[in-house]
């Protein structure tokens, strides 16, 4: 089975796109995409945002194929990044005080 890393780069490579996706440039794109999810929720309440799903799974598609770009030009495993970054989140938010409470780890 292929992976969606792998379509993403089968994508991009059919193009010859790999040589205008340089790290910044991605990163750039994948705030500009992110603020295009977000422009879906502008003033409107969350139940009235999410009326808009297929809005939604575009915009969030272009974030995550951007991010899985810049993973795989600077050889970062996303599986490993994602670990790594639970790992540190686990032992910001420690269950027995971060349950039902969405403060800040430095306000727990």
């Amino acid at each position: 089975m292929t992976s969606s890393m792998d379509k993403v780069n089968q994508f991009r490579d059919e193009r010859n796109w790999r040589q205008f996706h340089n790290e910044k440039d991605l990163a750039l794109s994948i705030t500009l995409e992110a603020s295009e999810l977000l422009e879906i929720f502008q003033w409107k309440t969350a139940a009235e945002g999410v009326e808009n799903l297929d809005a939604i799974k575009d915009e969030l598609a272009d974030v995550l194929i951007y991010a899985y770009m810049l993973a795989d030009n600077l050889n970062l495993d996303i599986d490993d990044i994602i670990e790594r970054k639970l790992i540190k989140n686990k032992e910001k938010y420690p269950v027995e005080k971060s349950r039902n409470n969405n403060s800040k780890y430095t306000e727990l």
